[in-house]
């Protein structure tokens, strides 16, 4: 089992087990500030939604035209012209308001969002994140948002598992994908551990089911204290 401490409460983190993408949701709604404005990126990030307590106020604002999004919509719930921008269907919290795509952009380069939690393909340790294109002849190009989102917003966090399907980091010395934004992220939530990154490199928060040493090692980086400096 690994320790380490939240730096927001002093606390011991501890897990025996990498997460799953479920658990880390979690883990990323228990860091959103109380009240923040925030978009959550396609994919995983969606699941954070339905980890954010009612108390929290935070304001979910979905890219397709939403401010106030609840969670994902289940059952008799389900309305097929109420979804969020990964056609995830999802419940309106009270004062919901809805607005053209083009205000919910103005809204996102604009600097009203508080975080947004996006996906990746890579990202470097200096904060660049790659998450529109593999830059292989065949892949099919999917920018969306997120280049409007990666400027756009104050604080820019990425969840993602942390080693591809063939074992090789997703935290990366440098990009080796096209760019979405250059020194964007500050954070990186993965299925083995929680990084700070930035223009000092890498920094160790938690690990899961992983020891410190042994993650950096398989990162390729030198491990002291609780930095990891690439």
């Amino acid at each position: 089992m690994t320790h380490s401490s939240n730096p927001h409460t002093g606390a011991p983190m501890r897990a025996d087990h990498p997460l799953s993408m479920d658990e880390l949701a979690a883990v990323l709604a228990a860091d959103i500030p109380a009240g923040a404005f925030v978009n959550l990126g396609i994919g995983q990030p969606t699941r954070i939604a339905d980890h954010l307590p009612a108390s929290s106020g935070v304001v979910l604002h979905t890219e397709n035209g939403m401010l106030n999004m609840g969670p994902r919509a289940e059952g008799e719930a389900v309305d097929p012209d109420l979804t969020n921008a990964g056609k995830v269907p999802v419940t309106e919290l009270p004062g919901s308001a809805y607005f053209h795509q083009a205000d919910s952009f103005a809204m996102m380069r604009g600097g009203h969002l508080d975080v947004c939690v996006l996906g990746a393909y890579q990202v470097g340790f200096q904060g660049d994140l790659a998450n529109w294109h593999t830059g292989e002849p065949d892949a099919i190009p999917a920018v969306g948002g997120a280049m409007d989102l990666a400027i756009g917003a104050k604080d820019v966090h990425v969840m993602m598992p942390l080693f591809t399907r063939s074992a090789q980091p997703k935290l990366v010395p440098h990009c080796t994908y096209p760019l979405t934004g250059v020194g964007c992220v500050s954070r990186v939530y993965t299925d083995h551990g929680v990084f700070e990154v930035g223009a000092e490199g890498v920094r160790i928060r938690e690990t899961y089911g992983v020891g410190a040493h042994e993650l950096a090692e398989r990162l390729g980086i030198t491990y002291s204290g609780t930095a990891l400096n690439g």
